[in-house]
């Protein structure tokens, strides 16, 4: 699965995430565009965004996008606190659809 990490989670992530293809917000040049903006540019080049705006479900309707979004509640965005959620969040990968919008 093509998978994008937000800007406000650490890239190291994607080591947590194998057999995924895992690109991050700053890495490909999209850091401090809007949400909206964020969605449209993820759409068709990636499945799922995962990030830690929890605001963004309000923000957004993502019902008829081709992109899921999986929203991680830890205590902070320090990869001590959200590395234990990637179990987590492998399993949700197999069932994730687009146009949703989980919270792990």
């Amino acid at each position: 699965m093509r998978i994008l990490l937000d800007e406000n989670l650490d890239w190291r992530l994607e080591r947590d995430l194998p057999g995924h293809s895992v690109e991050s917000v700053p890495r490909i040049g999209w850091a401090g565009i809007t949400n909206g903006e964020l969605i449209r540019r993820a759409e068709g080049r990636f499945e799922v965004l995962i990030t830690m705006d929890t605001g963004l479900r309000h923000q957004l309707n993502i019902t008829q996008r081709n992109v899921a979004v999986i929203v991680l509640r830890a205590r902070s965005n320090r990869l001590a606190d959200t590395r234990p959620l990637m179990t987590r969040v492998l399993a949700l990968l197999e069932t994730i659809t687009s146009g949703t919008i989980e919270t792990v």
